[in-house]
Formats: structure tokens, sequence, C-alpha cells
């Protein structure tokens, strides 16, 4: 939410562009990084899907910087979109990544992610008092919706595996004991 002290504050439209901006260039930073990682653990479906996932979040990147016009919104995040403890709110969670997860794992990964955005962008908008800040933190919401409505018709068509964990590791890492 905007109201943690973590959390950067959107007192202008030039300081919501920018947060907005920087919370999608994190997470194509990080499902770009899965999509390495899944390629590294010959786990082509998982490839796919972080891939894909990256291109989606760098369309809503670069449309952000269109909606900003001439403005530098990039330099402008440098300055202003840092959160000071954790990380942006789209940024899925390493934490919960396993090189033998299924595809319904990867995309709950997702749906959290575009959850927290959207609770944050949420709280933006309760926050905010400036009346252009209010309009695009209501787009933003609208957008971050539609991407949480997105997953959820996406795992429609990846159930989860049977009892629903990650598949036994067929090679576990030994004990150096």
């Amino acid at each position: 939410m905007s109201s943690t002290i973590d959390a950067p504050r959107a007192s202008s439209l030039a300081d919501l562009y920018a947060i907005a901006y920087q919370i999608e260039v994190d997470a194509v930073e990080r499902y770009a990084m899965l999509a390495d990682q899944m390629e590294m653990h010959n786990n082509p479906a998982l490839v796919d899907i972080f891939r894909d996932l990256a291109r989606a979040e760098a369309i809503h990147r670069d449309e952000i910087c269109r909606m900003a016009g001439d403005f530098d919104v990039a330099a402008h995040a440098r300055q202003t979109a840092c959160w000071r403890i954790g990380e942006s709110p789209e940024s899925a969670n390493l934490g919960a990544a396993d090189y033998r997860m299924s595809p319904h794992h990867a995309l709950q990964m997702a749906l959290a992610a575009e959850q927290r955005a959207l609770g944050f962008f949420r709280g933006l908008l309760a926050d905010a008092r400036d009346p252009d800040v209010k309009r695009l933190a209501t787009e933003l919401v609208g957008e971050e919706a539609g991407h949480v409505a997105l997953c959820l018709r996406l795992l429609q068509r990846y159930p989860p595996p049977g009892g629903g964990r990650v598949a036994e590791d067929p090679d576990p890492p030994a004990s150096q004991d």
C-alpha cells in the first residue's frame, strides 16, 4: 500500500508515472531472470510462460512511457520510485520459484504479483488528492485488475499438478557432511 513507509509516494502526476514505470521495469526484469533460470534447468514450459509474462509487462511499461509523453519517466523513476525496504509490488516472489514447479505454480506467482500491484495502486488512489493523479491511479487500478483477471483465466488452462505440490527432485543435492 502507498501508506507504508517503504513505498514511494505519488504527490504529482510525474511521480505516479515514474512509480508505475518502475514497477513494470522491475516485473520485466524479474520474469526475464526467471525465464533464464528455467532455461538453465531445461523447463521449456516455464521459459515460455515467464517470457510471455515479461513481454506483457514490457508492453505495459512502454504504454506508460507513451502516456507520459515527452517527460523523461525513466530518469524521474530513478529518483522517486525506490522502495527502501523490500521490492516493488509487481516483482514475482523469488522465494516461491523452483525449477520443478509447474505452469500452474508460475501463474500463481504472477497472480500474487498482480494482486500486490493492484493493492498498491488502490492505496495510491485512496491517498491521491490531485485530480490528475486520481485519474491516472484509477486507470492503473483498472489495468492491474485486468491483469489479475487474465492470470485467473490462464490458471484455468493450467490446472494444479497432482497433489498441488512441486514435483519431487529426481536428483536432490547431496550433503557435504
